[in-house]
């Protein structure tokens, strides 16, 4: 089922609402034709195989990198009037982390937008980002500069940003990417609370036998759009196979569906 148009006045309130987003690098397109309406208070996970478009979507639709063709609504409007209400925690790999700066700092980044151009940040400032590392369970390391933490350390502190920002949509690349247990299980919970407070989430996601688990809506991609919905409907064998083809075997595959039809798995 095609979902509805842009404009449409039931979704103009969606925090995240796509229409024929087009992205080509030269002559061949990354990510052809996507429609998807993100519902509010949702955590949502983009899941397809390498090289889907997983993450350009989500760049096209933030004006990180250009789109050949599409719109893109943030609550109703253009991305340029409603920037403030989002909050980006990008991929690892994409991130300078020789950068000078500590982890403190980095979460106070996140405070930037409630600042004049005059003002530097104060207590207050300092306060709140500490709260924030704390419920990641870094404030120990608030004057650690940031290039000197493990992987796992430095996603709970780009995650203690994000939090920081009191955003009410959360756009994740890849956030349990080289992490460990430990720190993925911390990021679900934050998640988890974060969706319980009303807020919206949409993930970058690559392990299929923790969707159900984490995530109660779905996107797949390949390209082009091949399924969405809660997980119920949409994270089906059917949607899986066309999604990712012969990428699956047969006993993966038959893997990823019981682990996601088992109540609580």
């Amino acid at each position: 089922m095609k979902p509805p148009a842009i404009h449409d006045p039931a979704i103009l309130e969606s925090p995240l609402a796509i229409q024929g987003l087009t992205v080509s690098y030269g002559q061949n397109p990354v990510v052809y034709s996507v429609d998807f309406v993100t519902p509010p208070g949702s955590l949502t996970a983009i899941v397809g195989p390498n090289g889907a478009g997983k993450s350009t979507l989500l760049k096209a639709a933030l004006g990180i990198v250009r789109r050949l063709s599409g719109e893109v609504l943030v609550y109703g409007k253009p991305y340029a009037q409603q920037s403030q209400r989002i909050a980006y925690v990008p991929q690892r790999n994409s991130v300078d982390w020789d950068f000078p700066a500590t982890v403190l700092d980095v979460v106070t980044m996140g405070l930037f937008r409630q600042l004049r151009w005059w003002q530097f940040t104060r207590r207050k400032h300092r306060d709140t980002a500490l709260a924030c590392l704390a419920r990641v369970g870094m404030e120990s390391f608030a004057d650690r500069q940031i290039g000197q933490l493990s992987g796992g350390q430095q996603q709970r502190v780009f995650l203690a940003r994000a939090l920081a920002q009191q955003a009410d949509l959360t756009i994740l690349d890849e956030p349990f990417a080289g992490v460990d247990a430990a720190t993925e299980k911390a990021i679900v919970e934050v998640l988890k609370s974060l969706r319980q407070q009303g807020k919206t989430l949409l993930c970058v996601h690559h392990d299929l036998t923790t969707v159900r688990d984490y995530f109660d809506h779905v996107l797949l991609v390949n390209v082009r759009r091949v399924a969405a919905g809660p997980v119920d409907e949409a994270f089906t064998e059917s949607a899986l196979q066309q999604a990712y083809g012969g990428r699956l075997g047969a006993l993966q595959l038959e893997r990823i569906v019981s682990v996601n039809s088992t109540p609580g798995a």
